[in-house]
């Protein structure tokens, strides 16, 4: 019995060291290969086209303003081109996907990563309207698939990547707004297109990053649009939920930042696995949050999930339980 079990473990071990030994394995050159990145005005996006830009990646960062497209450029080398695309803009998209594929010729597109998003709203159902939840939704979600669509027949070409970058809010529902619908219907969307261009040779890879700091999770911006919309609610709302309510709720969102990955770094190096490893993961949770809270609590029963929800902001900041 005894060499039964010891000789399983070491076939664990075995298949273990293979399984990383394989993560591990890299495509032997990156400099002839162009990576498309949308949302670089700041963030994940922005630190991702620097990053790529110095691994000698041909980058072409899509930006929404001019001047963080200037900004971008002066960091970065003759390789790195920028491009102005709204993702929400249909044409604006179709003829930067012409653009591409003029740039890129018979090399296709190795990757492309839909980067771009935004947070919206984050309040109670009721007291949002259909408006609020257009903005997050349009462009988190129809704005990826307009890019991808467009930009899918380079990357079957190069038999390359596609990395969507999703969030924990596509796992675990924390909060009422657009963001977690368009997050959750990212990572359908993820899947479908996985399956679908596994025949092609098209690896793609949804990245879940927890709480990051960046200027997406500003607490204070957040807040005041909480408030804002306090402000203009019926007496009758603000009657079911009690004067008080407003006050619990910032504190709160004061209490995330003592929870927040302060390292971008640790998304891109997703992102890099993702375009760089012959055997990319379907899914990475970044960030310390993302892995040892969010996603396992996730695959959890709806009951746990309430009960720890509720304790996690309870040690966020006690006065807002």
């Amino acid at each position: 019995m005894f060499f039964w079990v010891l000789a399983l473990l070491l076939l664990l071990l075995l298949c273990g060291f293979l399984w990383n030994y394989k993560r591990q394995l890299k495509i032997a050159n990156v400099t002839d290969k162009y990576v498309f990145i949308t949302g670089c005005d700041t963030g994940f996006g922005n630190l991702a086209a620097r990053t790529f830009d110095k691994k000698g990646f041909r980058v072409i960062a899509a930006c929404l303003t001019e001047s963080a497209s200037k900004a971008l450029r002066a960091e970065t080398s003759e390789r790195l081109h920028t491009v102005l695309m709204d993702v929400t803009d249909p044409d604006n998209v179709k003829k930067t996907a012409e653009w591409v594929k003029s740039h890129v010729g018979e090399k296709g597109l190795w990757g492309l990563i839909n980067n771009a998003g935004v947070l919206g709203v984050l309040a109670p159902t009721d007291w949002l309207t259909v408006e609020d939840y257009r903005e997050p939704i349009e462009v988190n979600l129809f704005g990826l698939i307009s890019v991808t669509l467009n930009m899918l027949p380079l990357v079957k070409k190069a038999r390359g990547r596609v990395i969507n970058v999703s969030s924990i809010g596509g796992r675990l529902a924390f909060c009422g707004g657009g963001y977690v619908p368009s997050k959750y219907a990212v990572e359908g969307f993820n899947d479908s297109l996985r399956r679908d261009m596994k025949a092609f040779g098209v690896h793609v890879s949804c990245i879940e990053p927890g709480f990051f700091k960046t200027g997406l999770s500003d607490p204070v911006k957040t807040a005041e649009k909480k408030l804002a919309i306090w402000k203009h609610l019926s007496p009758d709302i603000k009657q079911q939920y009690g004067e008080g309510y407003v006050e619990k709720c910032l504190n709160k969102l004061k209490g995330t930042t003592s929870f927040m990955n302060m390292d971008l770094s640790l998304v891109v190096e997703c992102m890099d696995h993702a375009l760089t490893s012959l055997f990319p993961k379907t899914h990475y949770a970044a960030g310390k949050d993302a892995k040892t809270f969010w996603i396992p609590l996730s695959h959890m029963p709806a009951f746990l999930q309430d009960i720890l929800l509720k304790q996690k902001v309870a040690l966020a900041n006690p006065r807002a339980v």
